[in-house]
């Protein structure tokens, strides 16, 4: 025990065991929606629901663990949403490319990330990003998880007049999710450990028996299997070989690396991890990605990121890898309690989003709102990352406006070259994606 106390850190922490387990509880909690809403989205592209289901599991379980034990961050990563959804719904349905070689896709995307990190690039550019906008991107994070808190709550809801509006309060789904976000917001105030957890289960528990909520049918369910999706990615990497395809790979490419990059260093800063400006161990961080993200592409699920749930981890006192190993075991037992997780609805998660959201945006002072050419693409981030509904478009925003600025300002020098280098890839991104 004391040699893992040590090689976690424990003590410079100011953690243990008790707290790390309830921490990475918590993340799986808050991270295993993922579960059910993958397989959805990507059925949408003809995958296999089960197969899909069983891939997510374990590619989020290889993913978090190799977090924990070699990068030691209390940090989940499982299939990114908006990045299934491209997958699904832009690639697959819209250009009309068979899901298989979408997936193969995936996997050229996530071998360049690998190839990349071993030679530590993706680590040079994230020390490069300016602190200020470091800043931005854990309080643009912190909104972008309230809001979709608030609309998986049912409190803001679509309006065809003014985009967004206020939900049905009446309605009792919604009702439920509000209780939670009191009681939740109570427990946080009056600095009850584990609060958001807690929050949690009183509210899954009033969803229960006011039958909201749907009382498990069976305790253990036997895993999907993978036959449908194992291996597929592989006897199609052939099919990458035009143009439009390579346009799919790097589009891959640029939102699953900005979106778990961003998400890291959101978290990093807010959990206190950053040193002197750069996150100590980011290159093993971001290997875990890679390997979870080339696990999934084999295994069969869409491109893999660092979960901004894991905060909700964090907020109870998470701060070692003993807490990502947790996540990750959690996913493993989840392929054989898959009926209890169905209790684990968006009115239960949405309060401890909400809440998060609320501590990630107390990043917002340390911003310098007073130089005016850091503060509008910080503020581009902040703002862009909850009204696009994309953490990466959030970050393009502020990355292409914040040299323009600095060369309005006569201080282009100060700028390091590779974020004029990231601004013109962001312009690129942009444009393939709008287009």
């Amino acid at each position: 025990m004391d040699t893992i106390r040590k090689y976690f850190q424990f003590d410079t922490l100011n953690t243990n065991f008790r707290t790390e387990i309830i921490a990475g509880l918590t993340t799986f909690v808050s991270m295993a929606y993922i579960l059910f809403v993958n397989p959805t989205v990507l059925g949408a592209a003809g995958m296999d629901k089960g197969a899909v289901f069983t891939a997510t599991a374990l590619a989020s379980a290889i993913a978090t663990i190799f977090m924990g034990v070699v990068a030691r961050y209390p940090i989940g990563i499982a299939p990114g949403l908006g990045v299934n959804a491209f997958f699904a719904y832009s690639v697959v349905v819209g250009m009309g490319i068979p899901w298989q070689t979408a997936i193969a896709g995936v996997l050229v995307a996530a071998i360049i990330f690998l190839i990349m990190t071993l030679f530590k690039v993706r680590e040079l550019i994230i020390d490069i990003i300016p602190q200020d906008l470091k800043i931005a991107i854990a309080a643009g994070i912190g909104l972008f998880i309230a809001f979709l808190g608030l609309v998986n709550a049912g409190v803001i809801i679509k309006n065809d007049a003014t985009l967004v509006g206020l939900g049905h309060l009446s309605q009792p789904a919604t009702l439920l999710a509000v209780f939670g976000v009191l009681v939740t917001f109570i427990l946080m105030a009056r600095k009850v450990p584990a609060a958001i957890f807690v929050g949690m289960i009183i509210t899954t528990i009033a969803g229960m028996l006011t039958g909201l909520i749907d009382f498990p049918h069976h305790l253990i369910s036997t895993a999907p299997s993978l036959k449908p999706t194992f291996g597929v990615a592989i006897s199609h990497l052939g099919d990458i070989n035009s143009l439009q395809l390579w346009i799919v790979v790097l589009t891959f490419l640029i939102v699953t690396f900005f979106d778990t990059a961003g998400t890291m260093i959101g978290l990093a800063t807010q959990a206190g991890f950053m040193k002197d400006n750069k996150m100590p161990r980011v290159g093993s961080a971001l290997m875990a990605d890679a390997v979870g993200m080339t696990a999934g592409a084999v295994l069969g699920t869409s491109p893999t990121s660092a979960y901004v749930e894991s905060s909700s981890g964090m907020a109870v006192g998470g701060r070692s890898g003993v807490s990502a190993i947790t996540t990750g075991v959690l996913f493993l037992f989840a392929l054989l309690f898959s009926p209890l997780l169905a209790i684990i609805t968006p009115q239960v998660t949405a309060p401890a989003l909400i809440v998060v959201g609320v501590l990630m945006a107390s990043n917002l002072r340390d911003i310098n709102w007073d130089d005016f050419a850091v503060a509008a693409p910080a503020f581009m981030i902040i703002i862009g990352m909850p009204l696009t509904y994309s953490i990466s478009d959030g970050i393009a925003l502020g990355f292409i406006l914040y040299p323009i600025m600095m060369l309005a300002t006569k201080r282009g020098k100060q700028v390091h070259p590779l974020m004029y280098v990231l601004a013109l890839v962001f312009l690129v991104f942009l444009y393939v994606t709008i287009k």
